[in-house]
């Protein structure tokens, strides 16, 4: 059975017999985690065992895990400096600012493959502009060619530990300051505003990602549907003109920024037609019979390819994560980092 284009999430901290039905729709090609679904190490390694077991190929196993405020798992795991601390480092010490986004995604990514979760909803790439209080200090940096270079640091720490990292919210959420998960925030620049600051970490690291993530925010002087449901920012910009070649998701369609496009249904329909290939189906279990009902005969193998390339394969094998040379020195790097600051990161 191939992997089909939409995510869901589960309610608690094991499966339920409903949600086992659920997961074997061939249109469920993967499942996001959230903190209610955590309560221990060894518990979540008993969840991803049962969610990689039940299909073949195994489903794609995801959290949004980037560190500061947005951490999902807790105890057991190492906390993770904001990327907006990090990049206060590297304006300090640009080398220091560049080792320290490395070690945080190597240590982010080889914890969670080490608990079965193949990806991580990660990096930010926004802007920090000053005016988004849902971005933040999620972002990296106020300067997008600085925001590009600690990212790409950050990728490649992800990528030693056998992770791929889905870059987000493109084309760039810091410019607005409405939350989309409330409202549909709406940035009023033109194209080329946008092109040469927002979407530039796009541009320098689209090769490299293994995922994106649109946002749901309306740019009206660009095009007339917010991103995630944009032929011209998903197909044209996107595919075209950043030879972007990997999964493109859609955010939650349970958020407010996303209900102008219909039901639930709907919105996936319009996501995946405007270029998406995998949808996000959260927090809305009553809606999901309905979304997987509308989708029904949907296949693209184009797509399908791609999600199968999503699985996390742990750079360590067999061997215990803490053994891991490269994970004992990022760990000291992170250590180092939280001492310098009275966080209280320890590995």
């Amino acid at each position: 059975m191939s992997l089909g284009p939409v995510m869901v999430d589960v309610v608690g901290t094991a499966l339920a017999p409903t949600e086992r039905e659920q997961l074997h729709h061939p249109l469920v090609g993967g499942v996001i985690l959230f903190s209610r679904n955590f309560e221990s190490v060894s518990q979540l390694q008993a969840l991803t065992h049962d969610i990689h077991g039940w299909r073949e190929p195994p489903l794609v196993i995801a959290v949004a895990h980037e560190g500061g405020r947005v951490q999902r798992f807790r105890a057991g795991f190492t906390p993770l400096p904001p990327c907006g601390a990090i990049g206060s480092l590297y304006d300090e010490d640009p080398a220091a600012g560049r080792l320290l986004a490395r070690s945080a995604g190597f240590v982010m990514a080889a914890e969670l493959l080490d608990c079965g979760v193949d990806i991580s909803f990660a990096p930010v790439l926004d802007i920090d502009r000053g005016a988004s209080a849902v971005i933040g200090n999620r972002a990296f940096h106020q300067d997008p060619e600085v925001v590009a270079e600690l990212a790409r640091q950050y990728i490649a720490g992800m990528a030693s530990a056998g992770m791929g990292a889905t870059g987000k919210h493109f084309p760039g959420h810091g410019g607005v300051a409405g939350d989309s998960h409330a409202e549909l925030p709406v940035d009023e620049r033109m194209f080329i505003d946008i092109e040469h600051t927002d979407l530039v970490p796009f541009a320098h690291l689209a090769p490299v990602l293994a995922g994106i993530m649109p946002a749901h925010v309306l740019y009206p002087q660009v095009a007339p549907e917010p991103a995630g449901f944009s032929p011209f920012w998903l197909q044209e910009v996107l595919r075209r003109r950043l030879q972007f070649n990997g999964v493109i998701f859609s955010d939650d369609l349970s958020m407010a920024g996303a209900r102008g496009a219909g039901d639930l249904a709907a919105r996936a329909q319009a996501a995946l037609a405007a270029g998406c290939d995998m949808v996000l189906s959260c927090n809305d279990p009553g809606g999901l019979p309905g979304l997987l009902a509308g989708l029904q005969g949907y296949e693209n193998p184009a797509a399908q390819l791609r999600i199968a390339r999503l699985h996390g394969r742990g750079a360590w094998g067999d061997g215990p994560l803490k053994t891991l040379q490269e994970y004992t020195e990022a760990c000291r790097n992170l250590q180092q980092w939280a001492v310098k600051t009275g966080d209280g990161t320890s590995c």
